[in-house]
């Protein structure tokens, strides 16, 4: 996945030839009929701000005149699980037909059952590292961990983990979820370990906990949902969440206050998340429809269009379909060239350290 990713990043000046026109390929016309037959999608933990989710879901419903009903915006990768497992045998509101969780995530709900398969028209164009091999869950795309900060309040910007461990940073810093059950908060936590210098996995996981214990006990740390309201308000200053989070709350502020994001120089964490369709879903083709919209050139680009780094990226730009004007409101790639990606092991065994150590290391109640 690491080789990938720097194909990816190295595409970055071909981009800026890519083409402002796209074509979009149509879904099999028998797939349309029976999703519009069932007349509606069931959706969970997709916030408006997210990855340029709002825009994705109002063209999707917009292509195919399907009625979105979006579950818990705010819940974490664990939460969209577990609601399946819920809503096994209920076919009513609350059983969700897809889910968007962290990469570690999905084969655990393969593995449980809980996901079915299907390969989407652009499959051959997702790479092979960021799928599962029968089609259970698939990369839609990845980000890096870096620090969003309210430049109004913190005057001298911190550059790096380390910074953030700092008197002037008190009562400061805040996660964007709760590091017991977000895929966001956990790698957030393995990537603060990671810039000490540990290896990536349970290392890195046990160096993140002990970095968080500190930054609490500095008195830095503030165990509350770091989000843009809050972010203003000057209640968490400073929040640690994926790049594209941060850049949509940079621009849906609008200066006011003025913000700042930053890619830490140390401990660049890339995590991927994936597709599934659950195997319980009440709507499973308007589900796969869903699929396939978000795997056309038009749902990539909308993740483009939200900071995101869609699975699909290389060969959207080898076929130059990436707007100019999407890459002139990307990050520079060398903000990138850092990155690494912890692999299913890595972040299996990070979870497992995160998710049971955060209250008996830490001891913060993030809610």
């Amino acid at each position: 996945m690491v080789a990938t990713t720097k194909r990816l990043l190295s595409l970055s000046t071909a981009l800026l030839f890519a083409s402002t026109t796209l074509s979009f390929a149509d879904a099999p016309a028998e797939l349309v009929a029976a999703a519009k037959k069932e007349g509606a999608l069931t959706t969970i933990a997709l916030p408006h701000d997210w990855c340029g989710y709002g825009d994705i879901i109002a063209g999707f419903k917009a292509k195919y005149g399907l009625t979105v009903n979006e579950l818990n915006p705010d819940a974490g990768s664990k939460d969209e699980v577990e609601a399946i497992k819920a809503n096994k045998d209920n076919k009513g509101p609350q059983a969700p037909d897809v889910i968007d969780v962290g990469l570690s995530f999905g084969p655990d709900a393969k593995a449980a059952g809980l996901t079915q398969p299907y390969k989407v028209s652009t499959w051959d164009s997702i790479p092979a590292e960021l799928k599962d091999a029968d089609g259970h869950w698939y990369g839609d795309y990845y980000g890096v961990m870096s620090l969003e900060v309210n430049t109004d309040i913190v005057k001298n910007v911190p550059k790096d983990w380390a910074d953030l461990l700092k008197p002037e940073y008190a009562n400061s810093v805040a996660l964007a979820g709760d590091p017991r059950a977000s895929n966001q908060a956990i790698l957030a936590v393995q990537a603060a370990g990671a810039s000490t210098g540990a290896k990536p996995g349970a290392a890195a996981a046990e160096a993140g906990l002990k970095y968080f214990a500190d930054l609490n006990k500095a008195g830095n740390f503030v165990p509350v949902i770091g989000k843009s309201g809050t972010l203003a308000q000057g209640a968490t200053p400073i929040i640690i969440n994926w790049d594209y989070n941060a850049l949509t709350g940079r621009d849906t502020l609008k200066g006011n206050p003025p913000v700042e994001v930053v890619v830490p120089t140390t401990g660049v964490l890339a995590g991927v998340y994936v597709q599934a369709i659950s195997a319980y879903a009440p709507h499973p083709n308007a589900a796969k429809l869903w699929m396939e919209y978000l795997y056309s050139d038009e749902g990539q680009v909308g993740y483009l269009k939200g900071y995101c780094h869609p699975s699909r990226f290389q060969d959207l730009v080898k076929n130059n379909k990436v707007p100019k004007e999407v890459l002139d409101k990307l990050p520079p790639a060398a903000a990138y060239e850092k990155a690494f990606f912890p692999t299913l092991d890595e972040q299996a065994a990070a979870k497992e350290v995160i998710t049971k150590g955060w209250d008996k290391v830490v001891g913060a109640n993030v809610k």
